[in-house]
């Protein structure tokens, strides 16, 4: 089995304790000939969303909204990961996309501030439709009635 790696950091203010993620190895998929068919390279991390201790009710209930497709009927978040041919490098690269995606979920856009168009720019604007207006206007030929 793997060593244990510690917390994982997610953001400032937010990293999950080593107790809370659990990892399952098994043998990963597709070609790798012996390596492929008698080591357990593959990683699937759980985290419970749920059930977490380090998570405030505001960010459980942002993860749950974001997250609810990818959650299982528990509420817990799965990331796989068998990219690599060492169970080590595949955990390593499970923590940190189980980490992008609550850095992501956990995200909150500014809204935005209404702002007006400033005084010239509505002058410019009306100038150039004005502008516009005659052109066509001569066109039609009744330009001066």
């Amino acid at each position: 089995a793997v060593a244990d790696r510690g917390p994982l950091f997610v953001r400032p203010g937010l990293t999950l304790p080593e107790w809370e993620l659990h990892a399952e190895f098994s043998r990963a998929g597709g070609p790798g000939g012996q390596n492929v068919n008698k080591v357990e390279t593959r990683v699937q991390l759980r985290f419970d969303v749920v059930r977490s201790s380090v998570l405030t009710d505001e960010q459980r209930a942002r993860l749950l909204a974001r997250l609810g497709p990818r959650l299982t009927k528990r509420g817990e978040l799965l990331v796989a990961c068998a990219d690599h041919r060492s169970q080590e490098r595949n955990h390593e690269d499970a923590r940190e996309r189980l980490a992008e995606l609550l850095r992501r979920a956990l995200f909150v856009e500014k809204p935005r501030k209404k702002s007006r168009p400033t005084r010239g720019s509505v002058r410019r604007r009306l100038d150039s439709k004005r502008r516009r207006s005659d052109t066509k206007a001569t066109r039609r030929g009744g330009g001066d009635e």
